[in-house]
């Protein structure tokens, strides 16, 4: 069944060229529950090809899932804390999840819109606690892009390169996914240090 869901994405993909690959990046950044990974490796394997620019296809992905990161923001701006509780279980948002989230944007601060793009599981849904804090949208944006653009450049250089290899594709996610949270940890514990200078 997987295996048909991804042929499906990779023939639409290929179909609907880089406005599917807005659409889907825009979904899976927004609600809708499925992998960027199936996404975006399929687009660097056509982009392989020479059925679509690499770069391009990277950028738009990009956009894609700022889109989507900021319908969730506008949605938690303006109708708050409670609509997201009363409406969450159609946006398989949970209450649990929603007190996660914002405990996890307290602690981490702005930057962890940055960071919880990286994450596997948070990225959907870290616009919601930035959303109720009426973060800034200018650093949301830059947050927001910079995160996701690590991302979705891994996954379509990892589908550029070894595309067709399915055993190597997943190693080298594993390992990258592996990789990309050792530099989160790097990255919050050098901002908690620099936050605690300045406060000083």
């Amino acid at each position: 069944m997987l295996n048909e869901i991804v042929q499906w994405i990779v023939e639409t993909v290929g179909s609907l060229g880089y406005a599917g690959i807005f659409i889907m990046m825009f979904l899976e950044s927004s609600f809708f529950p499925f992998p960027s990974e199936v996404v975006m490796i399929p687009a660097g394997y056509l982009a392989s090809k020479g059925e679509m620019s690499l770069i391009i296809a990277i950028v738009v992905g990009i956009l894609g899932s700022l889109a989507g990161a900021l319908f969730n923001y506008f949605l938690a701006v303006k109708f708050g804390r409670v609509f997201l509780l009363r409406y969450g279980k159609y946006l398989f948002l949970k209450e649990e999840t929603l007190n996660k989230l914002e405990e996890f944007f307290k602690n981490h601060g702005e930057i962890s819109t940055f960071s919880g793009r990286l994450i596997p599981g948070i990225r959907q849904y870290i616009s919601f606690p930035a959303g109720l804090a009426k973060m800034d949208l200018l650093k949301f944006n830059l947050y927001t892009a910079l995160g996701a653009g690590i991302w979705v450049t891994i996954l379509a250089l990892l589908g550029y390169f070894i595309g067709e290899n399915e055993e190597l594709v997943k190693e080298y996610l594993h390992n990258a996914t592996l990789g990309v949270l050792a530099f989160i940890g790097a990255l919050i514990a050098v901002y908690i240090v620099w936050k605690k200078k300045v406060s000083r």
